[in-house]
């Protein structure tokens, strides 16, 4: 794989970095839940960003949701309304739609749980921003909804992203390469669970510090790779996948986590939101490798500066994470 590719898709790849100040994919939340015949309980959580809420609104056809909220609070990262209806409009075939979205790159998680049936999800997107209600219907929609929301959440997150990339620029062979990515696969497959599960938690920023500081310590191993040298890493790079793998993880759960979902549904939701991630993870590798393949026979001979570059910029934009992100531990 020539270096001076890499070395072009890394420096892209820490630009576009450059708003990932907390990777997390955040969608808006909306749970309709029938709590009796003929009365439900409306749900509506939306994204705040510092003390600005985005300019959201969820409808009904029905006009449910036109009426005052019966309770409203914020936590946070959120602000949340909840209503409270009694109505003898039928759920099924209601649309749900969300004015002001379509002006957004935020999407919108929709659960509809009927009395006495399975619930029924699905994702509400900028392009798209309603839903029509069919609970005649297989939940087929929700389970895509799960892994297509893993996998924007890996490819959105330019920190784990050239994390991969690091890795990638360590490991000298496919065996090798296989190997590292099944460790990081398993050791961020288990702390999601996990963290989801509430079995393991990190104050957030302490967390993503953290992430920072385990692609900052990849740097010198690239930069070490690229001279021909050798450490521990560079040798066993599957142990330094699964180590910091398993702080990802945690920053992976964060996407998951924000839903909120109940106990009875966050299994599946776990395993459909981790299928999401490794099929982003895979495609993104597998891109880098054709890339590669491609425009190998077109690429002149790098100078030496450019074969190291991968190892700054890396270095580089970690380092400017890692302040950024250790600044917020400690609240400045």
């Amino acid at each position: 794989m020539k270096r001076g590719l890499l070395a072009i898709l890394t420096l892209v790849l820490a630009m576009l970095s450059g708003a990932a100040a907390a990777h997390e994919v955040r969608p808006a939340y909306l749970e309709i839940v029938e709590t009796a015949p003929a009365e439900y309980r409306v749900s509506w959580k939306q994204p705040v960003m510092g003390d600005v809420a985005l300019r959201l609104t969820p409808h009904l056809s029905s006009g449910w949701l036109e009426r005052p909220p019966s309770d409203r609070y914020a936590t946070p990262g959120f602000m949340i309304s909840v209503w409270t209806v009694r109505a003898p409009e039928p759920l099924d075939g209601q649309t749900v739609s969300v004015e002001g979205l379509s002006g957004t790159i935020t999407d919108v998680f929709v659960r509809v749980n009927p009395l006495g049936a399975d619930p029924r999800e699905t994702i509400i997107r900028p392009e798209t921003p309603s839903y029509r209600i069919a609970l005649k219907h297989g939940n087929a929609a929700g389970m895509l909804a799960l892994v297509r929301l893993g996998i924007e959440h890996i490819l959105t997150g330019p920190d784990h992203l050239l994390f991969v990339l690091g890795l990638m620029l360590i490991v000298r062979d496919r065996w090798a390469l296989l190997k590292t990515v099944s460790a990081f696969t398993l050791a961020h497959s288990l702390t999601l669970a996990a963290a989801a599960f509430g079995l393991i938690s990190l104050q957030p920023a302490l967390l993503e510090a953290l992430i920072a500081l385990s692609i900052l310590f990849l740097a010198p191993e690239v930069l070490r790779a690229q001279r021909g040298e050798t450490s521990l890493a560079i040798r066993y790079p599957w142990i330094v996948a699964f180590a910091f793998g398993l702080l990802h993880g945690m920053g992976f759960a964060g996407g998951l986590m924000s839903l909120e979902l109940e106990k009875s549904a966050l299994l599946s939701a776990v395993v459909l939101f981790n299928l999401g991630v490794e099929f982003g993870q895979l495609a993104f590798i597998g891109m880098m490798l054709a890339l590669a393949a491609l425009l190998r026979p077109h690429l002149v001979r790098w100078p030496r500066i450019a074969q190291l570059a991968p190892a700054y910029v890396i270095g580089i934009a970690a380092a400017a994470w890692t302040i950024e992100r250790s600044a917020a531990v400690f609240g400045v």
